[in-house]
């Protein structure tokens, strides 16, 4: 009997599933990388001493399994109990987390009726391009709801009224501030939303630390909101993948029954524990990366860019004259990188990340050739 061919191995649904595309990671010297929302400024000299000294024998060891102390440093940060909290290798495996603990994959019955609700992981478009990634692995039903053409959020009369948003979806992901927009939404729409909702609705912050308000609080008053949190856009530590969860204790403990074992390094932890124990630092951080995105909004707006209001590390903008796409390329031959999306919404425009000042300089030095070579 002939050995079967690989490809007869794979499931169907891996078949014909669109992975996620990361922003490029450039292997030319030189680029000014302003494409994955990095912080430009490094971790605080203490996280990387703590590091550094934790490079003994414990690599040995096994770590924490449930990141306790870093689980009780973030709880009293954020006043509440160790059990509202769950850590993961980075927010993306949370996502993943949610989706497998709180979604039934779709079956053929539901696919015939109509959207079946608890196998639904619905959320707005655009945003952050993995949540239906995360789904179709899984084998759930994706929704996607579009924001207004200005990107804000719709309010719940007007998602009742439009009949498209689905009140009673098993999982709803809201990217706040949302990406690649880089809108914030008010706490209060936020409120109003998840009390319309019957099923778990994960408020996803990964940019929080640059808007000028958060929903927290949310988290601890409906027991059916999460709040996901990472260490990476903030707070410099995206080569340790820690992310976390704030939520209702049953949800938190669902959520761990999924989880791997030991799914958080050792480094990373002691890395995200030394950082929650130099916050000053990353607050100043904060202040410089927001005074340098107001620069360069104002900047580039008077070089005849459109830029969306923004309440994160970068700026959603589209340019004057040729097309995103050209711009893209045209920064890149002058050794600057950013981010292009081919989706319908955005494909005018470009993100921008914000990077350190000598690197908005270095932006808008490139900006001003090309608009005085067009001319």
């Amino acid at each position: 009997m002939a050995a079967p061919k690989p490809k007869q191995l794979i499931r169907p649904l891996v078949h014909s599933l669109h992975a996620y595309v990361p922003g490029e990671q450039p292997k030319i010297r030189g680029l000014i990388k302003l494409n994955t929302n990095e912080n430009p400024y490094p971790p605080s000299p203490k996280v990387l001493a703590a590091t550094k000294a934790a490079v003994d024998g414990r690599l040995r060891l096994y770590p924490n399994p449930t990141a306790q102390a870093l689980r009780e440093r973030l709880a009293r940060l954020h006043g509440c109990g160790p059990e509202n909290i769950i850590i993961g290798n980075g927010s993306d495996e949370l996502l993943a987390l949610a989706v497998r603990t709180f979604t039934e994959p779709a079956t053929p019955a539901s696919a015939t009726t109509g959207r079946a609700s608890g196998s639904t992981v619905q959320y707005f478009h655009p945003s952050y391009s993995l949540y239906p990634v995360l789904a179709e692995i899984h084998g759930a039903t994706t929704h996607a709801v579009p924001l207004r053409t200005d990107f804000t959020l719709p309010s719940v009369p007007e998602l009742k009224r439009g009949k498209q948003w689905d009140f009673q979806a098993a999982l709803s992901l809201v990217t706040t501030p949302n990406a690649p927009s880089g809108r914030g939404f008010a706490t209060a729409e936020l409120d109003t939303l998840c009390a319309a909702m019957r099923g778990v609705v994960v408020l996803d912050e990964a940019y929080v630390d640059f808007a000028a308000e958060n929903a927290l609080a949310l988290a601890l008053k409906h027991p059916h909101v999460l709040i996901s949190r990472t260490f990476s856009k903030a707070y410099s530590l995206c080569f340790q993948r820690v992310g976390y969860f704030v939520g209702h204790p049953e949800l938190i403990a669902a959520l761990d029954k999924v989880r791997d074992s030991y799914n958080v390094n050792g480094l990373g932890q002691v890395a995200a524990l030394a950082t929650l124990g130099d916050l000053p630092y990353y607050r100043r951080n904060f202040r410089r990366i927001i005074a340098t995105r107001e620069r360069l909004r104002r900047e580039l707006t008077g070089l005849g860019f459109e830029v969306l209001p923004s309440q994160t590390n970068f700026l959603l903008t589209r340019p004057p004259g040729p097309p995103a796409k050209e711009w893209l390329q045209r920064l890149r031959d002058r050794k600057i990188l950013v981010r292009w999306f081919s989706a319908p919404e955005v494909n005018a425009y470009l993100r921008i990340t914000i990077g350190s000042d000598a690197e908005a300089d270095a932006l808008l030095k490139a900006v001003s050739a090309i608009l005085h070579r067009r001319r």
